[in-house]
């Protein structure tokens, strides 16, 4: 598809408002399918490659509007089934098209306090998109309505007119609650709580808080000011904030009871302890995780050269590990700081890739290589000890696995050499130790992620968890669901006592 850019599709998109629009009301299933899918506006490909500014642009308001006339109104929402926070998206879509976008903001935030985050991030079309009636009619999820851009549409438009709205708290209760960690997860749980009426500390390890969306995700996806303004309206509810401090460390975890006097404790703290592949050669200088990669970059700014505390490896050829959506994050960044060559090396073919799809069609865009049915069996390095070389194999797909994807298989005597200076791998994350390591009554699994019940409280009471550090590396909105559970069971505790 030829670049096309924003007031084109504007544009376009007013020819069908003014066509629609006067017959909203009596709008057909029939009216709506042939209404087309409205393109995300982005910037230009070439130019893109050489800034952190994001890419999406967001609908215009004629754009939005038509996307929503798409939607069918359902009656049984099948969408809202796909939602972890089961957001009335066919209602907040109906205000879009009545134009009334603070209603349709008020409807999301009833069960989503962060609709920019989300609007950008969460993989809709395995979520809410997914049973999308639209989507099935065509016998394609792409053609869904687009969900996710309506909601950063409105949320955007309430940041940008300044009518962003401060949820009520009730009146003071006495009782105190911690939240550790402030990612999703913990921003939900703190956000909910504090509504009605516990103090509530945020206590964070790092100088920044948002967790993964501030240090994993790059501006390019979803800007630092967005995740400000969530923030800020924490700050305006009255919400404690505690940086550079780390529970397990600074403080005990049992001691924020035992000593601090905290009625109820919310454990969200992540996963970010980066796995690797334990291949010859992962020792070498150049080798990095994702997770540090992207840190360095986005949390450290490490791309302001000169500036930053922190330096950043200086790249020409860079082969990425993995196939989800930090190895396009990681590929993608690795362009924009001045990379020549950059390839996604993936063992399966693209139909299994995890990233998202308009991740990987950016990245395409960006002129990133991709390497399907390879691997690194092992890195070379120099005399000095840094990355020359890597050695592949090539592989075949055989019968599915656990997962339901097909297995990738190695062919024999496939090795090949590919010639790299920077590797990054990006095949996933374990649970951060820390808290389990120092909280031995804590009950974690084989992979160390904290064992919850369905109410989301652990093994030791008072003490809840939710997100990564449950679930393993999963989603912004799966974490916030965790968070919105574990708020109810925290409130409900809170309640009951004197």
């Amino acid at each position: 598809m030829s670049f096309r850019t924003k007031e084109e599709l504007s544009k376009e998109a007013k020819v069908l408002l003014d066509k629609f629009l006067p017959i909203k009301d009596n709008l057909k299933p029939k009216d709506r399918i042939t209404i087309p899918l409205q393109e995300m506006p982005s910037q230009d490909p070439v130019v893109r490659r050489g800034n952190l500014d994001e890419v999406a642009l967001g609908y215009t308001e004629e754009q939005a509007r038509v996307e929503a006339m798409r939607c069918l109104q359902c009656k049984n929402k099948p969408c809202v089934a796909g939602c972890p926070v089961a957001i009335d998206i066919p209602l907040f879509i109906q205000h879009i098209v009545d134009g009334d976008y603070q209603s349709a903001v008020n409807v999301i935030k009833k069960t989503n306090l962060l609709p920019s985050i989300c609007g950008r991030v969460c993989p809709q079309e395995v979520q809410c998109q997914l049973p999308c009636t639209l989507g099935k009619v065509f016998k394609d999820v792409d053609k869904s309505v687009s969900i996710g851009r309506l909601e950063r549409f409105v949320a955007d438009w309430e940041r940008n007119t300044g009518k962003v709205s401060i949820p009520e708290v009730k009146p003071g209760t006495g009782k105190k609650v911690a939240i550790v960690g402030s990612g999703p997860a913990g921003l939900v749980v703190a956000a909910d709580v504090r509504r009605e009426g516990h103090e509530v500390t945020i206590f964070e390890a790092f100088h920044k808080l948002g967790g993964v969306t501030r240090y994993g995700i790059p501006e390019f996806r979803l800007p630092n000011y967005v995740i400000d303004q969530e923030i800020d309206t924490l700050k305006k509810m009255g919400v404690k904030i505690e940086k550079n401090y780390v529970i397990g460390r600074t403080r005990q975890l049992l001691d924020l009871i035992n000593k601090d006097g905290f009625s109820a404790i919310f454990v969200g703290t992540g996963a970010g302890l980066p796995m690797f592949m334990g291949i010859e050669g992962e020792s070498l200088v150049g080798v990095f995780s994702a997770n540090e990669y992207l840190t360095r970059a986005n949390l450290m700014r490490a791309f302001e050269r000169g500036v930053a505390d922190t330096p950043i490896y200086k790249s020409k050829k860079v082969a990425v590990l993995g196939g989800g959506n930090v190895a396009m994050d990681s590929a993608r960044m690795a362009v924009r700081l001045g990379a020549e060559k950059v390839y996604v090396v993936y063992r399966r073919t693209e139909v299994e890739m995890p990233a998202r799809k308009e991740e990987v069609a950016h990245a395409k865009e960006e002129g990133i290589e991709f390497h399907f049915l390879q691997n690194a069996k092992r890195i070379f390095g120099d005399e000095k000890g840094k990355v020359n070389a890597m050695e592949c194999l090539r592989y075949e797909l055989g019968e599915p696995d656990d997962s339901g994807r097909r297995r990738p298989v190695v062919i024999p005597n496939s090795e090949f050499i590919m010639e790299v200076d920077t590797v990054i791998v990006a095949i996933g994350n374990n649970s951060n130790p820390l808290i389990s390591q120092t909280t031995p009554e804590l009950k974690v699994n084989k992979w160390g992620n904290i064992i919850v019940d369905e109410n989301q409280k652990t093994s030791i009471d008072r003490i809840y968890a939710g997100g990564d550090i449950v679930l393993g590396a999963a989603t912004v909105i799966l974490a916030m669901g965790e968070g919105r559970k574990a708020a109810a069971s925290i409130n409900e505790l809170l309640k009951n006592e004197k």
